[in-house]
Parts: C-alpha cells; sequence; structure tokens
C-alpha cells in the first residue's frame, strides 16, 4: 500500500470537484471536444449522487491532494458495479488507480458481493485486466450511440 494515499468518503459539496476530475480524466485520452462535449453528462456528479443511498463515492488524496475518486453500486445479483473511477492526470501511475480498486473490492466483499463489475474505457481496459479483471463482453455507451465499451469482471476475494 502506498502511504501517500488516503481514502475518504466524498462531501455531496465537492460534486463540482468530482465532476472536474471525471472530465480531465477522460480528457486525459486526447479524445476530440466534440467527444468531450458528448460525454459531459455521463461525467458529471451531482450533489445528489453523492448524498444518495444507491451509491457510494469516496475520494483518494495522494500528500492530502484529491487525485481521484470512485463510485461504487450496493450490491446487486451476487456483484457491486464500479460505476466511476477517476484519476487526476498528474496522479496517473502513482498507485492512486491501483489503491482505489483495492478498496473498492474490499467494499464490496465486506458488502457480501462476489465480484465488481464496471464498464471500461477502451484506453482503461488494460489497468483493469493488469488488477485482476477479466473482459466479460461490451455494452453500448450511454454517451455516444454506435460506440461499444468493454465489460469488465473483477472477483472480490
Amino acid at each position: 500500500m502506498n502511504d501517500r494515499i488516503r481514502i475518504r468518503p466524498a462531501q455531496p459539496r465537492e460534486y463540482q470537484l468530482l465532476s472536474d476530475i471525471a472530465f480531465r480524466s477522460k480528457a486525459y485520452w486526447g479524445y476530440s471536444a466534440e467527444f468531450m462535449e458528448a460525454a459531459r453528462a455521463e461525467l458529471t456528479v451531482s450533489e445528489t449522487d453523492i448524498s444518495g443511498e444507491r451509491v457510494g463515492f469516496w475520494i483518494a488524496e495522494y500528500d492530502e491532494n484529491v487525485a481521484g475518486f470512485i463510485a461504487v453500486a450496493k450490491v446487486v445479483n451476487d456483484a457491486c458495479r464500479l460505476e466511476a473511477l477517476f484519476v487526476e492526470p498528474d496522479y496517473i501511475g502513482k498507485g492512486v488507480g491501483r489503491l482505489l480498486v483495492a478498496f473498492a473490492k474490499s467494499y464490496a466483499k465486506d458488502a457480501g458481493a462476489k465480484a465488481l463489475h464496471l464498464q471500461s474505457d477502451p484506453n482503461a481496459l488494460p489497468f483493469y485486466l493488469a488488477v485482476g479483471g477479466v473482459q466479460v463482453g461490451e455494452s453500448e455507451s450511454d454517451s455516444i450511440a454506435g460506440r461499444f465499451l468493454p465489460e469488465v469482471r473483477i472477483l472480490v476475494k
């Protein structure tokens, strides 16, 4: 574990911060301005999202700076859904994503789930495979019609 990274619950008032991180993290992959605008709504986190009962939001701080976040939906059919995992571009490659996945796995296990399921950006698929994920299919993007994204399953132990 990286002792420079701490994970804490997100506060509803931090919704804009999380939305901004999600947008910058997605843009890291070099998508066009048009693509990013088409994805903006899907990348937006609301105060209601964070304060809701269905999905938990947690922030990773690296040396006390906000470095990324995750959102994990509660157990359905023996699995939790990783709704979001975004890392600030300056912190990519510093262990933030790996620690967030480890946290999500622990949360899912404690909740009684056997796996985490997620829809991955194609560019992030190698990361999810490296942390133990297996591609189990594809599903259509909520933002871009006709764009299919990898579906990944990560077992929690």
